[in-house]
């Protein structure tokens, strides 16, 4: 019997966001920020506001604390995140890009749903690499009311994920797991009983820290930041080993995702994972197509001149996840 070929289509609202360089339009983080808003929700901002080249108020994006303080203000405005703070060294994440791959995922259940976002707890995410920061459950919930699963190999991130959690009182929301073999991303992690709607991962995209030191070292060049009399950062953003780097980079983690993917794949309706090198694409298509998928996507994203894109694959035709819908979507209580 020969494998269906699998049919690569993109969710075109954020494509079109995409080209045109915009945020996705459900993003809240369009257009400029209102800094005297931010500031009276969280007056330590205050601080670190600045003004750029261009006479407006901004943050100086290469100070790792005014970052974490910035992200604080925006996830309290926007999301009602009361308490969010991360160890420190631990990646701090440029919100309206992981808000963006959250508007995607959204799109592509919509697909599948007669193009109504299906919202509430009857969806379940599984977030690859949480975090200590759990910025993917924390909006996802907030924006759409989608259950969440996060997992992460890194006991102190996912101690610091717990306590963003409780202290927001969303424990009935956001679920937490270590992954017990750094090796694996969806053996040991997802169980026999485990449904999960989609998955989502911001995978390791250097192959080593003396690469991903040297790519922040890039960015503060072409961001006009490397004043040799300033001591800068050694990571743009912050970031522990499993979240930057692993061996292979990029390439290598989301070849592994994809393998294991095949292994649960009558458990997961939709799986994802960003993907930051253009170049990895093709290569990750082809990979999915030898191992059967059926449906392929790859979601453009853009926020001014920086590109990204997220792939999307489905072991499941149009029919069985037309049945998974009836079998998942209707029974569970809705949020």
């Amino acid at each position: 019997m020969k494998t269906p070929k699998p049919a690569i289509t993109p969710p075109r609202a954020a494509n079109q966001a995409a080209a045109k360089g915009t945020l996705h339009p459900r993003n809240r983080h369009t257009g400029r920020y209102d800094f005297p808003a931010l500031i009276a929700g969280n007056p330590e901002l205050a601080q670190f506001v600045v003004i750029n080249p261009y006479g407006k108020q901004s943050i100086d994006f290469a100070d790792p604390t005014a970052v974490r303080v910035f992200n604080r203000a925006l996830l309290k405005q926007f999301y009602g995140i009361v308490h969010w703070d991360i160890p420190p060294g631990y990646l701090c994440p440029p919100i309206p890009g992981r808000a963006d791959y959250l508007h995607g995922l959204a799109d592509l259940l919509a697909d599948d749903n007669e193009g109504e976002i299906p919202r509430g707890s009857r969806i379940h995410a599984l977030d690859i690499g949480t975090g200590a920061n759990c910025i993917y459950p924390l909006i996802g919930l907030r924006e759409y009311g989608w259950q969440f699963t996060g997992s992460d190999v890194d006991a102190t991130a996912l101690a610091s994920a717990r306590t963003i959690v409780s202290a927001n009182k969303l424990n009935n929301g956001i679920a937490l797991r270590q992954q017990s073999d750094s090796r694996h991303v969806f053996e040991h992690l997802v169980q026999p009983d485990d449904r999960f709607d989609l998955t989502l991962c911001n995978p390791p995209f250097h192959a080593s820290q003396a690469e991903a030191s040297s790519g922040s070292q890039r960015k503060w060049r072409n961001l006009g930041k490397l004043d040799p009399k300033r001591k800068l950062p050694a990571l743009n953003f912050g970031g522990q080993a499993a979240e930057l780097w692993c061996e292979g980079g990029e390439a290598a983690f989301i070849a592994r995702l994809a393998d294991e993917s095949k292994v649960v794949g009558k458990q997961i309706c939709w799986f994802s994972t960003l993907v930051s090198k253009a170049g990895n694409v093709q290569p990750l298509e082809a990979r999915l197509k030898k191992l059967g998928a059926v449906q392929v996507r790859t979601c453009d994203m853009s926020q001014g001149q920086k590109r990204s894109r997220f792939v999307a694959w489905s072991f499941l035709d149009d029919a069985a996840r037309a049945q998974w819908r009836a079998d998942y979507w209707t029974d569970r209580k809705l949020g």
